[in-house]
């Protein structure tokens, strides 16, 4: 009886121990701020940053006809790749993992937003 007392404490606080459930849906709808600059779709174009189709994973600055800031080109000759802990720091604070970036947003800071929007980038990059 114990046991399952314990057990059902543990449960009940789980929800509360810091690791957030990601939902791409509401991520969509955090990217909808980035579409100003960016669009994510197969073979869609170049805007004032880089078609985000095909990313997730990829080395840094590999669009064709895209014209990057030298530090990224730089970065990305260094082995930049945007896995999740790299996007995570740059969704977060751009300036961090780019400090001459071009790119002018200035993160996010809502930790349920960034999940969602990680969840979303990871799923509608490959589609």
């Amino acid at each position: 009886m114990r046991a399952w007392m314990v057990m059902g404490a543990a449960l009940a606080l789980a929800p509360m121990s810091g690791a957030m459930a990601q939902d791409a849906e509401a991520g969509q709808r955090v990217y909808n701020q980035c579409r100003a600059c960016h669009t994510i779709n197969a073979g869609g174009r170049n805007g004032v940053g880089p078609n985000l189709h095909g990313f997730w994973g990829r080395r840094a600055g590999q669009v064709q006809g895209f014209r990057y800031s030298a530090n990224m080109q730089q970065l990305a000759e260094q082995g930049l790749t945007w896995d999740e802990a790299t996007l995570r720091r740059y969704l977060t604070n751009p300036k961090d993992v780019v400090p001459n970036g071009s790119m002018a947003f200035n993160g996010i800071r809502n930790e349920q937003q960034l999940n969602d929007l990680l969840a979303f980038l990871q799923r509608a990059s490959s589609q």
